[in-house]
């Protein structure tokens, strides 16, 4: 086996949590890329979710010793292959709405990737909403439905409503002007 650059690194740093994830990795790094192997078609994108699992771990500010290693990281890696499954579904539905538009009008490939890119942005910007909040500020943008109408789809009250609303204006405001000071 192999050991990456990224087990390199967490080996030389000595905080506590860094160690418990260099553990981790040492320990079982291996049968994780086998466990996502089995789970994504492509080698190359189990791999990237493979280095992608201990570095979200590596960005948490506290970490504790897991009773059960393999499950927890597998509680992490399907997180992170869920954003993947998501935003690969978000790309294809945008092609697929390329695919209705008259070829004269439709944009330059440099346009659509930056469409694309553009998507995924406001996508991970999203993503850090609970998911009503999520559900509450789409139904509110892009179906333009009222207050009572998202609570009773989303089966929360109104001030809740307006609440999730004001988180998701807020991640719009992070997006473009970074953390409020």
């Amino acid at each position: 086996m192999a050991f990456s650059f990224f087990g390199a690194c967490v080996s030389s740093i000595q905080s506590p949590q860094h160690q418990l994830v260099g553990t981790l990795y040492r320990d079982h790094r291996s049968w994780l890329l086998a466990w996502l192997r089995r789970n994504v078609a492509c080698p190359h994108r189990a791999e990237d979710l493979s280095q992608d699992t201990f570095t979200r771990l590596l960005g948490r500010e506290q970490l504790d010793v897991p009773r059960e290693p393999r499950a927890f990281l597998v509680q992490v890696a399907k997180g992170l292959l869920f954003d993947h499954f998501r935003r690969a579904a978000l790309e294809q539905a945008y092609l697929g709405e390329l695919m209705l538009i008259p070829e004269s009008e439709q944009p330059s490939l440099e346009e659509q990737q930056l469409v694309l890119e553009d998507l995924k942005a406001i996508d991970r910007m999203l993503d850090k909403l609970s998911s009503k909040a999520r559900a509450a500020f789409l139904y509110n943008r892009l179906d333009g439905l009222s207050h009572a109408e998202i609570a009773e789809k989303v089966g929360v009250s109104v001030p809740r409503v307006r609440q999730y609303l004001a988180q998701g204006m807020r991640q719009c405001y992070i997006a473009l002007y970074g953390e409020p000071t």
